[in-house]
């Protein structure tokens, strides 16, 4: 395949998604240490790991297969969090994308439950589907995080089923084990009333401001 995947800025109200760059690193590192136990099987770098975790995010971007977002809160100016698109497929013409997943998605706790999550994902959509005009974007999770679960569902998302050993897992004292994922996705055809319901939720959350 020969798309190669680009993450232009796409800003909001309450997020702006800047490409990954290590001048991130010292407000992810202190975002990734506030409240931890909200992260259960989801994988968040400690502090003393950002430097090599932007340093890997930044070689898969090379390979074209990744494009990382740091999530900067508009209200402080401060990265709260990192999100991706991935996994980038092309089925019917090599150099067009037909396909892609949104992943690699992580927000410090006091970024949770501020909309800033629901505006990323309205962004990262729209773009994909009215800009890059994919047919499909897929999300996917541990199959045991019900968090997880009941926030991809919350942003429009459709449960398709879950993958048996289908990636590797993420959950403390797995390593080199396989986890089963729960599957995700949300179709051109779903995102007129996908749209609509996430502005209404970003709006919501804007109004509280």
């Amino acid at each position: 395949m020969s798309y190669k995947l680009e993450g232009p800025l796409l800003e909001g109200a309450l997020v702006r998604l800047e490409p990954l760059e290590h001048r991130h690193t010292a407000d992810l590192a202190v975002a990734a240490e506030e409240n931890r136990g909200t992260y259960a099987y989801t994988w968040v770098p400690r502090a003393h790991e950002l430097g090599a975790y932007v340093d890997a995010q930044l070689a898969r971007a090379a390979t074209g297969r990744l494009a990382p977002y740091a999530q900067v809160s508009v209200a402080t100016g401060k990265a709260v969090g990192a999100t991706s698109y991935w996994e980038p497929r092309s089925w019917l013409d090599e150099d067009r994308l037909d396909a892609v997943e949104v992943g690699f998605t992580w927000l410090g706790a006091s970024a949770q439950g501020t909309g800033v999550n629901a505006e990323a994902k309205l962004l990262l959509f729209r773009h994909a589907f009215e800009e890059l005009n994919v047919f499909r974007v897929d999300l996917k999770t541990d199959a045991r995080n019900a968090r997880s679960r009941a926030a991809i569902q919350s942003v429009g998302a459709r449960f398709e089923g879950v993958l048996r050993n289908w990636s590797r897992s993420w959950a403390p004292g797995e390593e080199g084990r396989l986890r089963d994922s729960a599957i995700f996705s949300i179709t051109a055809d779903d995102w007129p009333e996908c749209r609509g319901r996430l502005e209404e939720r970003v709006a919501r959350f804007r109004s509280r401001g």
